[in-house]
């Protein structure tokens, strides 16, 4: 009896210590002193803050915040480890899945619905266009995504350069402006990073179609290509072979 009732007790101090570990992680002490600490800096300019305990924070921040959120992760929080700007348009596609590949479409059957409502993702939004950036702590090991709304005009979109702020934010505002139509002000050489000139347009919107896509269908699970050292249209004789 005495051995029934140890290998008892053994079994259950395990469901026991689950249930403290899961309760444990649903408050990151870490990360909400760093949202704590980024509202008292900038007050009224944090709109929303998103924390996923234990993995990640997004804080999205008035635009005419944005380098003042940027230097504050930089100096008051120690995120001076700069990973990426960029940008995204959260239209819905107005081409539904036409802009997917032709194999996409052979599967699924043609074009799919559109979505009908815009959604923003973490800590939220209010347009179209936004800016996004990540910055890290190595020292504490937490880090952020910053986010700010830019508008819904594409011709009028306009942010603050963090190159002041971060160097290497650079040749990211440079890839923003190309692919989304962003200008950042005061930005030092805001030129091409990948297309010509010449080019017209702005590749990462949503209603930027991609003609080459409808054009000539991307290689997918419709193509059958033979295998290395097989001459094409061999495997199909094969598989049709005697029987």
């Amino acid at each position: 009896m005495s051995s029934t009732d140890s290998g008892s007790a053994t079994e259950e101090a395990p469901a026991a210590d689950t249930q403290e570990v899961e309760g444990a992680v649903e408050v990151d002490e870490r990360r909400e002193a760093l949202v704590a600490a980024l509202g008292e800096e900038l007050g009224e300019a944090l709109l929303a803050t998103h924390i996923d305990p234990g993995r990640e924070v997004w804080a999205r921040v008035s635009l005419d915040a944005w380098v003042a959120a940027g230097t504050h992760v930089r100096d008051g929080l120690g995120c001076r480890f700069f990973e990426f700007l960029s940008a995204i348009d959260w239209m819905p596609s107005p081409f539904g899945r036409d802009m997917d590949s032709q194999e996409d479409l052979a599967v699924h059957g043609g074009p799919g619905k559109t979505p009908d409502e815009q959604v923003t993702g973490y800590a939220g939004g209010d347009t179209r266009f936004q800016l996004l950036a990540r910055v890290h702590n190595p020292v504490e090991g937490v880090g952020l995504v910053l986010k700010a709304d830019l508008g819904d005009d594409p011709a009028t979109l306009t942010a603050p350069t963090w190159v002041p702020t971060f160097a290497g934010a650079g040749w990211h505002e440079r890839e923003a402006w190309e692919m989304f139509g962003i200008v950042f002000a005061g930005h030092p050489n805001l030129t091409h990073l990948y297309l010509p000139g010449e080019f017209e347009g702005h590749p990462l919107r949503k209603d930027f179609p991609l003609l080459s896509r409808r054009v000539k269908p991307w290689p997918g699970i419709v193509d059958v290509e033979p295998m290395p050292g097989e001459a094409e249209g061999e495997g199909d004789e094969s598989e049709g072979g005697e029987a």
